[in-house]
């Protein structure tokens, strides 16, 4: 597959199943995480694989973190929330380790982590497998951050869900024109 093929046909693949990534082809996907543009070389980021039964600790990280909101959490929504890490056979937490830096705003630092989320993505698609990019509440829930060890300068981009495809889904057209636009805008238009 061309580059170009990759970026235009890459769609989110929500429904996923086994086999997950192998080792080899995970190796493929972090080699072009860590490619993401990077202001300063600062290499902001850091990544969590969760496979197999550490699945089920996550989704019940999760429901803990939930609970933690709303203790009457009627026992459907407890089941539905611990089953989210589930979705896949395989699940990569993208955090953004930011550091002070005088010419590298913390928000350009959390960008970059991003970049080697999409990267994931590309390399993924370009390897045959799904993904999908899921963020939510249990993104930003303190109770998940103590979990999963991060420290108060760190932020969780995305969860990253890998496995095989379902079913292939349609790759919808988008017009261009109507995200691009020439700046000055000329009178003359």
């Amino acid at each position: 597959m061309d580059a170009l093929s990759l970026l235009h046909e890459r769609v989110s693949m929500p429904l996923l199943e086994a086999p997950g990534p192998t080792s080899e082809q995970l190796e493929q996907i972090f080699t072009a995480a860590v490619r993401a543009p990077d202001h300063g070389a600062l290499k902001p980021w850091r990544f969590l694989l969760i496979e197999g039964e550490d699945r089920a600790a996550l989704g019940e990280l999760f429901t803990q973190a939930a609970l933690s909101d709303n203790p009457d959490l009627p026992a459907e929504r407890r089941q539905k929330t611990a089953g989210k890490p589930l979705r896949a056979p395989c699940i990569v937490v993208v955090i953004a380790k930011a550091v002070e830096h005088a010419k590298v705003p913390v928000l350009e630092q959390q960008i970059s982590a991003g970049c080697c989320a999409q990267n994931m993505i590309l390399a993924a698609h370009a390897l045959g497998l799904g993904a999908m990019w899921r963020t939510g509440s249990m993104a930003y829930h303190p109770t998940v951050h103590q979990g999963l060890g991060l420290v108060p300068e760190e932020s969780i981009i995305g969860y990253v869900y890998f496995g095989t495809p379902v079913r292939q889904r349609r790759v919808p057209k988008l017009e261009t024109s109507k995200f691009v636009a020439r700046w000055p805008e000329s009178d003359n238009d």
